[in-house]
Formats: C-alpha cells, structure tokens, sequence
C-alpha cells in the first residue's frame, strides 16, 4: 500500500512538474563568444581570454534561468567578437533563423561579445524574417571576475526575450538593466559596466 501511495504522489508532483514546464516559453540561447564568457587567471586580473566557456557553463552559471524559461542552447562559435568575420555573421544569422523558424522556440537569445555587438545587432534586425523576440547580451567583465555583470545580463535577457512586448520589436540589446533598440545601439565606454 504505501509503494502504491508513493507511486501515486510522486506521479502526481512529477505532473505538476510536467504542466509547469509545458506552460513556459522555451528560448534557445545561441553563444558566440565574447567577455560574456571569458576567463581570467583571478577574480581581479583584467587580463582574460573571450570567449573561453561554452554556452552550457554560461547556462549553468546563473541561478534560477530554469524557472523563466525552458532552455536550449547551441555554441554557434566561441570567439572574442572583435575577431568575427563575415562568414561568422552569415552563419549566426543562418542559426537564428532555423531557430526563428521552429515553432517550439518562443525566442531567441544571443550572448555576444560587446566590441561588435551593435554592429551584429543591426545586422541581424535587417536579415532575419520574425516577429518572435531576439535579444543580444554581453557583459563587460569576464565570468571568472569577481564582479561578473554576465550572469545578470543573461538572466535579464532571457526575461525580456519572454516578455509578450518584446513580439515584433526586431532585435534587441540587454545590457545593465536596459533594453536597447538594435538600430540605435552604440557602445561608448569600454571600461565601465
């Protein structure tokens, strides 16, 4: 009898569970590199290599993305943005595309680097064909930092790629708590955050 109990309780939790899941927007994150993921020897040094995590450590470094959002993710390159070529471009816009086209992605999230990040932006807003939401986000300290602004921009990022007046915006910059348009989006400090 209390096998059957058991069995019965923990079916039923596992269903709430199931229903919760099922009722959450599901976002694909597509990593690309950048500060947001970059590594450095201490939490102080300011000497760090980009785009040295995967999208799955980002993921896994912010606390409570779960509960937004059902999560995928894809690395669909891992380079310091300044680096990005042409064809990178080509092949991020090709991503977020197949993505767009999917009806089980709701929207779409980009972590990037902050050097070209208004640049890809632009780029992006003027190819893609959707009205689901495409947010971009970077950080301007690494992930090693001891003051890392990435996990926040990304769990924020997430927030407004689920958010229903993100719809037909096109894309989207969130970085330090702001919502920027992609074709008005400038970087002009390179050392705060």
């Amino acid at each position: 009898m209390r096998k059957i109990l058991l069995t019965l309780l923990l079916s039923a939790s596992l269903g709430v569970s199931f229903a919760d899941n099922a009722n959450k927007p599901t976002v694909e994150i597509l990593a690309t590199g950048g500060t947001i993921a970059g590594t450095a020897s201490s939490q102080t040094s300011t000497i760090y290599k980009a785009g040295s995590l995967t999208a799955e450590q980002l993921i896994a470094s912010v606390n409570g993305l779960s509960d937004l959002a059902n999560i995928q993710y894809a690395q669909v390159y891992n380079k310091d943005s300044g680096d990005i070529t042409l064809n990178d471009w080509l092949h991020l816009a090709s991503e977020v595309q197949k993505a767009a086209d999917n009806p089980k992605i709701n929207a779409i999230v980009i972590t990037h680097g902050t050097d070209t990040m208004e640049e890809t932006a632009y780029f992006l807003d003027l190819v893609i064909k959707t009205n689901k939401p495409i947010i971009l986000v970077g950080a301007m300290r690494p992930a090693t930092s001891m003051s890392s602004d990435g996990p926040l921009n990304l769990y924020n990022a997430v927030a407004v790629a689920i958010d229903k007046q993100s719809s037909s915006r096109g894309v989207l910059v969130a970085m330090n708590e702001k919502i920027f348009d992609s074709r008005n989006v400038t970087k002009t400090n390179t050392t705060e955050a």
